[in-house]
């Protein structure tokens, strides 16, 4: 169950995002999962970590709307009359990951439920000029009348 380390970090989660796979790394001790993967088990500092591929399924546990957006976010338009959710997802298999939510009504955040089932997505966008993939969730099931 062990692996090199270059399948743990930011850098190596990015490289999953870019295809398509939402990674989490194991801990062959205390079976612990996390995401992003880590190289060590913060539970049991263990260091026998494997990769698992996640459903990208999960609940709505915390979100927030952002209407002042950082530069990159107001580039893609955002801002006080467009503002996005970004929120804490608890995936079926137990770790927590943030992320984008899309699908939901930003401008009307008090529409948003907690515990709403929700899907990962894999959206291209672009940052400091270099195409990149973002992960971000949508509601599993579109509300009647949205496309």
């Amino acid at each position: 169950m062990t692996t090199t380390e270059e399948a743990f970090g930011v850098a190596a989660f990015q490289r999953f995002l870019d295809q398509r796979r939402l990674v989490a790394s194991r801990c062959a001790h205390c079976r612990a999962l996390y995401v992003p993967p880590r190289p060590v088990c913060p539970q049991c500092h263990g260091m026998e970590m494997g990769l698992q591929d996640l459903s990208g399924r999960g609940r709505l546990a915390g979100f927030t709307a952002i209407s002042v957006p950082p530069s990159h976010m107001l580039q893609e338009g955002f801002g006080r009359d467009n503002p996005y959710l970004t929120g804490v997802v608890a995936l079926e298999e137990g770790p927590r990951v943030a992320a984008r939510l899309v699908g939901l009504e930003a401008s009307s955040p008090e529409k948003v439920k907690l515990g709403t089932r929700l899907t990962a997505v894999f959206q291209e966008g672009e940052r400091d000029g270099q195409k990149r993939v973002v992960l971000a969730f949508q509601p599993a099931t579109r509300p009647k009348g949205r496309g």
